[in-house]
């Protein structure tokens, strides 16, 4: 009995020390598969370059340019345009133009022009149809010397030389305002209607109130000309050479960010 008891032991002691050499064996190569497959993942990676002509948008916010198509919004060099208006499409902003905090150019459809030293200020939104009922141009043309006050909405209209719109006016499809004259805040322009040279309108729907003196209209330019001297203050903040990355480099050792 004794000596059977021993060989049953020593049977055992085999049996366990061989499985236990198998699991071991399967551990060793499963941990050297997953060792191998990491590696080829990283040379993966490593490999994968991006195009050299692949344009780099930043998606995490606000756009100030967005290319629509083939047609890509152009901005004068030393044009203001603030840092959260969107120009979309065909929108072209002349040289001296200023576009104010949080305005929308939306050229998805036909063409917004800003002329020389013109403004369209805070919160205007301007867009153009495909065409206009009245015959005339379906673009958004905005011509030289032209002041656009704030929260304005203007679609598909001409605006020439030398005038001046009130705030939170709203000018209609094919209507058209005349050099030298004057949309009082508030009015409402309906498609299609014109306001002659050198008068004064107003109201919803938008009449005439009377003619401009000569006075007036000499200080209609030296209005935009005065918004303009205006913008190169806040123009001058994002050039390169401004002093904005003093308040940023105060910033980043206020945080403990290296330099």
């Amino acid at each position: 009995m004794a000596a059977l008891a021993r060989i049953t032991r020593r049977a055992l002691t085999t049996q366990l020390s061989h499985g236990h050499v198998i699991r071991r064996a399967l551990s060793t190569s499963a941990a050297a598969t997953a060792t191998a497959t990491a590696t080829t993942t990283k040379a993966d990676a490593k490999s994968i370059t991006p195009s050299a002509d692949r344009v780099k948008w930043d998606y995490r916010g606000q756009r100030q340019i967005i290319p629509l198509g083939q047609w890509v919004p152009k901005v004068a060099v030393d044009a203001y345009v603030a840092p959260n208006v969107v120009l979309a499409g065909q929108v072209t902003v002349c040289d001296g133009a200023s576009v104010w905090p949080g305005s929308v150019l939306r050229g998805d459809l036909n063409k917004i022009t800003v002329g020389f030293c013109s403004n369209v200020q805070e919160r205007c939104v301007l867009h153009a149809a495909w065409n206009s009922p009245t015959g005339l141009p379906a673009e958004t043309s905005i011509e030289r010397f032209v002041t656009i006050g704030a929260y304005c909405s203007l679609r598909s209209c001409t605006i020439e030389p030398e005038c001046i719109i009130g705030q939170h006016s709203i000018l209609m499809e094919g209507s058209m305002v005349e050099t030298h004259a004057i949309l009082e805040a508030g009015s409402v322009l309906p498609p299609g209607r014109r306001i002659p040279t050198g008068e004064l309108w107003a109201g919803n729907p938008a009449r005439f109130v009377r003619t401009l003196t000569h006075e007036e209209t000499l200080e209609i330019p030296k209005l935009a000309v005065a918004i303009n001297d205006l913008s190169k203050s806040h123009f001058s903040e994002f050039l390169p050479y401004s002093t904005v990355y003093l308040e940023v480099e105060k910033f980043k050792k206020s945080l403990g960010i290296t330099i």
